[in-house]
């Protein structure tokens, strides 16, 4: 249940949001390139002013992190975009100067008390506070955390900066479909590679296994070539963040929409429905990184369709 706007219980954790961005960046034709504009109008009253702006038809979203602290452990899931990194192809991302870091500190956490950062994918805005810029140098910001994160997403990402194409670097056995896109230049390099060079990367399976005591990396790969979300579990109840599966309550009502940067489409769309599915079956609290409006919600079924109602 939320203590406040922003804060939330489950079992013996607490559950903040930190935020970065608040945005109205995208309409229904950019975001969710080739759909029907149906899709949305067949849901249009369901959405606030706080998730669609009524007069431009623009999806308002958010970019943040969540902190998660248990009894043994204070952990960011996902690290948002990152000030001062070089994303020229989303302008609304390129360098930034938010007080991402003020905002930690005011939920009474500094950079060297964060022990683990989980990544649910490589992509720009879940890994920049990765890193920060210390003279001329990307360097760790949380010097004294476990980074953990898919070692086939780190595979990937490092043969792309090196090069590779896509297909050279995805394993042919994991029945992705094509890939219709490929991951920013620079993220890996800027936000990635710093952190193992410093010694901070525990890279994982993400096979379902617990990474951290209750906290688990779940597969939904699609968005990115190893999607993972993160499952938490305490005293019986259940968190989900849920990534990049979906970036707008929309998907929860019209699961076959896929994003414009969903890399691997078809697998997208498996994984959405899987996530749906998990969720209204666990009652898990879904926590999303792209929600607007409380950021945090549950998801309901009656028959094949899907509801969301925020916390």
């Amino acid at each position: 249940m939320a203590t406040d706007t922003r804060t939330y219980r489950i079992g013996d954790a607490t559950i903040t949001r930190i935020d970065e961005l608040a945005l109205a960046a995208f309409q229904f034709g950019m975001l969710y390139p080739g759909a029907d504009p149906e899709a949305l109008e067949r849901h249009r009253e369901r959405f606030g002013p706080g998730s669609l702006d009524p007069g431009t038809g623009t999806f308002v979203q958010s970019v943040h992190s969540w902190l998660v602290r248990t009894p043994h452990h204070t952990i960011l899931i996902d690290t948002a975009t990152g000030n001062d990194k070089l994303r020229p192809d989303v302008p609304a991302l390129h360098r930034l100067n938010e007080p991402f870091l003020a905002r930690l500190a005011a939920a009474g956490v500094a950079p060297e008390e964060v022990d683990h950062v989980l990544l649910t994918h490589i992509h720009a805005d879940h890994v920049g506070w990765n890193t920060r810029l210390v003279d001329g140098r990307w360097v760790p910001t949380f010097p004294n955390a476990t980074y953990v994160f898919s070692r086939i997403e780190q595979s990937y990402g490092e043969s792309l900066a090196d090069g590779a194409e896509p297909a050279d670097a995805v394993r042919s056995d994991r029945a992705l479909g094509p890939a219709v896109r490929r991951p920013f230049d620079r993220v890996y390099d800027d936000s990635v590679r710093p952190v193992i060079e410093a010694g901070l990367a525990r890279l994982v399976e993400v096979d379902g296994s617990e990474v951290l005591e209750g906290l688990s990396f779940i597969p939904t790969p699609g968005h990115s070539v190893d999607h993972a979300s993160i499952r938490l579990v305490s005293r019986g109840e259940q968190a989900l963040f849920a990534g990049d599966v979906m970036h707008h309550p929309l998907q929860v009502y019209e699961p076959s929409l896929n994003s414009c940067f969903c890399e691997f489409p078809e697998a997208a769309v498996r994984s959405r429905a899987r996530v749906l599915e998990d969720a209204a079956e666990s009652g898990a609290t879904v926590f999303t990184t792209h929600f607007a409006e409380s950021s945090a919600g549950r998801i309901s079924r009656n028959g094949e369709r899907f509801a969301w109602q925020f916390l």
